[in-house]
């Protein structure tokens, strides 16, 4: 099967795949849509099972990327990479070095920021071969701090819709994964009064936020099915599957994970099951926020009034969806087609 002939493949530019023998590099660039600007997204470190479970990845995410860049109202488009390895292990700055230069031959139509498995300090060194570089502690350097307050604001607004409340407080949020965004989430979480449900396959990082905010932890195989106001999947995507679907207690599934439905009629089924839905695409598009603000010479005000007003956004896509009977990820895809099939000037696809 061709690239071209992949399930999620959906009219991407530009697909590069990168190998240097001697750097130990092997990886692949997607640029999904530029009609906003120039494709901006993370460099996912990962130790896939193979080579096409990567292709799917990365043609997933740089999708994602362009629906989060036109909610977010900025203007870049969507892309991403992804490095096949082990983080742990295999990092160099042979490697790093090899895959800015694979960039820059690109000539700035990605720009690449840091993502699972890498840190602002790689960004550091991918930048030594291009210019094309986000998320460098010299700039915006952790971009999980802003995710993590997004997140929180996406979940305010949800439990405002679903649940009927203007606060937290004894809400029951159920945290999949303790990492850099699902740690600053709780953190929101635990200052705004609510209870926290923290689960991750590291001991320690669950440590830590059960010491620092109060949360309870649980068996990572017994998170997604707690008992909970909202599960939150701050970790890696497809938690929301066949497998799990029908175990979900939550009323609501708002988290900082990328690709949470394993497929696209998952959001169907969470709909029929009558659980509030926030794409991740929304939800978490705070990094993105964060990430470009270095490129469009927003300060830190600017940014935190951007964050807040994930809070609106969410609300008015909930308006939506209802008033169109539309799941909220239909009515989320709908409105970031047409605003980018307004600036091609032409006219959008349905969702």
């Amino acid at each position: 099967m061709s690239v071209f002939d992949h399930p999620e493949f959906e009219d991407h530019e530009q697909v590069v795949f990168v190998h240097d023998r001697d750097a130990g590099l092997t990886a692949i660039i997607a640029v999904h849509d530029s009609t906003l600007g120039p494709a901006g997204g993370g460099v996912r470190f990962h130790p896939y099972t193979s080579s096409d479970d990567a292709l799917t990845d990365v043609l997933r995410l740089s999708k994602a990327m362009t629906w989060k860049m036109a909610l977010a109202d900025l203007p870049f488009g969507g892309g991403k990479s992804v490095i096949l390895g082990d983080p742990t292990r295999d990092k160099t700055a042979a490697l790093f070095e090899a895959f800015g230069r694979a960039m820059d031959l690109l000539g700035g139509r990605y720009i690449c920021g840091e993502d699972v498995g890498t840190t602002p300090e790689d960004m550091a060194v991918i930048h030594r071969r291009t210019r094309h570089v986000a998320g460098r502690p010299d700039t915006t350097g952790d971009t999980s701090p802003a995710t993590g307050h997004g997140v929180f604001q996406a979940i305010r607004a949800a439990v405002a819709r679903k649940l009927g409340r203007d606060s937290l407080a004894g809400v029951r949020v159920a945290v999949q994964g303790a990492g850099n965004v699902g740690r600053y989430l709780c953190r929101h979480l635990a200052e705004a009064g609510a209870e926290i449900l923290v689960a991750d396959v590291n001991p320690a990082a669950v440590a830590a936020v059960v010491s620092d905010f109060g949360a309870r932890a649980v068996p990572a195989e017994g998170i997604v099915t707690a008992e909970a106001d909202v599960l939150a999947p701050c970790a890696l995507g497809g938690v929301i599957n066949d497998d799990t679907i029908d175990e979900i207690r939550a009323e609501i599934v708002c988290g900082g994970a990328n690709n949470q439905l394993a497929e696209a009629r998952h959001g169907q089924a969470l709909h029929d099951r009558g659980i509030l839905f926030v794409p991740d695409y929304v939800s978490n598009c705070g990094g993105a926020i964060s990430g470009t603000s270095y490129f469009l010479g927003r300060d830190g005000a600017e940014v935190t009034r951007r964050l807040d007003a994930i809070y609106d956004t969410c609300l008015r896509l909930f308006e939506i969806a209802e008033r169109e009977g539309l799941t909220t990820d239909e009515a989320a895809l709908r409105l970031a087609r047409r605003k980018i099939a307004e600036k091609r000037g032409g006219t959008a696809r349905a969702a």
